[in-house]
Parts: structure tokens; C-alpha cells; sequence
């Protein structure tokens, strides 16, 4: 048996010591040191693997709330600094995890602002496909989208959003709501928000939302005016030409 059959290639290798420092990286409960170790190590590789290792580390929550902020800056550094091979590794870490996709967003939006919009749109768009029983990680990117993105309407956007308006979570069709009401919103939003208006009638939370969206992009209910009417209450109210207002 040769060397390489012995002791495996050195991407084997690679991948074993990465695997090792990532236990380490991701250790809730051990000294603060063997993580602070091993978030260095990584940022000395700086190889691909290592990057992507080390985005694993948003994906915990250690105490004390300190010193967890403070590895976390300490990895944003490190990746920012690392430039394009960290936006790619950051990027791949965003689609394919759940937790800690919140500061992944955050430094790619200091690498490569133009990479953010688009991941977003395609992991939405994704997510909205799919059942999925926690629905974290759809709010964390309707809430980026939200507060990063308002205006950046479009059918793209328009068409990743509305599946999620039909989502499970009252907190997802809710978010969504809000996403589609900062997004200058065309058509078929506006249609789709009217229909889960009609749908969730009886849920205090999300008329409320859609009513205020409905009043904030001066939406109009034509063709739905009585079953929107018999929903109102107080500010809300439709005008002559059947716009949905809010009372100040």
C-alpha cells in the first residue's frame, strides 16, 4: 500500500483537519480559548475550506453574549479581509445553512454588495417551494430584504415573494406582507395580497398587516370590494374609487 492509501490524498487530509477545527470552532460549552484557536488557525489557511469553516461559527450561540459578539467580529474581519474567495464561501455558507445566515448576509454585503439582492431572491424563491418546520431562516431574509432592498420591485422579486404569502407561519405571511409593501409592488401582488385578506378574515394579525400594506401602496379592490368592505374596521376604510385608507 502506497503513501497516499496509507494516510489518504492531501484533500483528504485537508478535509480531516478542517472537520477537527470545526468541532472545535462550533464547541458551546468549552474554554473560549480551543474556539479562539481555532478561529486563528482557520484565518492563517485561508484556503476555501477554511473559509467556509469558518462562516460555521455564526451558527452558535455562546455565553456570554460578549465574547460570542466578539469571535463573530472577529471572523467578519477575517472573511472581509479575505476578500473574493471569502464572498464565494460566504455565499455557499448562506444557501446551505439555516442559522447564522444573518451575519453571513452582513459580510457579503461588505464584499460584494451587488451578490446580496440576488441570493436573497433566489433562496426566497427557493424556500418558498418547500416545507420547511422552522421558519427562521425565511424571516431572517424577508427582514433583509425589507430593510436592505426597499423599492427593489420587479416580477423576479414579485415572484419569489408571493408562494410565501401561502406559508404555514403566521410570522412568514406576515413578513412577507411587509416585504411586498416595500417593494413597490406591481399587479399580481396586489392581487395575491387581496386574496390573503380573504383567506385569513378571521385572523386578527394578518388583516391587520395586509390592510395596513393594502393602505400604504394605495392599492385598490376592484372586483372584491364588498368582501373587502365587510373586513374593515377602524382606521381602515375604502374611498369613493374603492382605494383602501387609513384613517390619521
Amino acid at each position: 500500500m502506497g503513501l497516499f492509501g496509507l494516510f489518504g490524498s492531501k484533500e483528504e487530509r485537508e478535509q480531516g483537519a478542517l472537520r477537527k477545527l470545526a468541532k472545535k470552532l462550533t464547541e458551546r460549552y468549552g474554554p473560549p480559548e480551543n474556539r479562539q484557536k481555532a478561529i486563528a488557525q482557520l484565518g492563517e489557511l485561508g484556503t476555501p475550506g477554511a473559509l467556509e469553516t469558518l462562516c460555521l461559527r455564526f451558527t452558535v450561540r455562546v455565553e456570554p453574549g460578549i465574547t460570542d459578539d466578539e469571535e463573530k467580529e472577529t471572523i467578519r474581519e477575517l472573511l472581509v479581509d479575505a476578500g473574493e474567495p471569502a464572498a464565494a464561501a460566504v455565499e455557499k455558507f448562506v444557501t446551505g445553512n439555516d442559522d447564522g445566515i444573518a451575519w453571513g448576509l452582513r459580510v457579503l454585503a461588505e464584499l460584494s454588495p451587488g451578490r446580496v439582492l440576488p441570493l436573497v431572491v433566489r433562496e426566497l424563491r427557493r424556500l418558498g417551494s418547500i416545507y420547511t418546520r422552522d421558519p427562521e431562516k425565511k424571516l431572517v431574509l424577508l427582514k433583509w430584504l425589507t430593510e436592505h432592498h426597499a423599492g427593489a420591485g420587479g416580477a423576479e422579486v414579485e415572484g419569489a415573494l408571493l408562494p410565501l404569502l401561502e406559508d404555514f407561519s403566521d410570522d412568514v405571511r406576515i413578513s412577507t406582507t411587509r416585504a411586498l409593501a416595500a417593494l413597490a409592488p406591481g399587479e399580481p401582488a396586489r392581487d395575491a395580497l387581496i386574496q390573503l385578506l380573504l383567506r385569513d378574515r378571521d385572523n386578527a394579525r394578518v388583516r391587520g398587516e395586509v390592510l395596513e400594506a393594502l393602505a400604504g401602496i394605495g392599492a385598490d379592490v376592484k372586483g372584491h370590494r364588498p368582501s373587502v368592505e365587510a373586513l374593515l374596521v377602524e382606521p381602515f376604510f375604502l374611498d369613493r374609487e374603492g382605494h383602501v385608507k387609513k384613517r390619521v
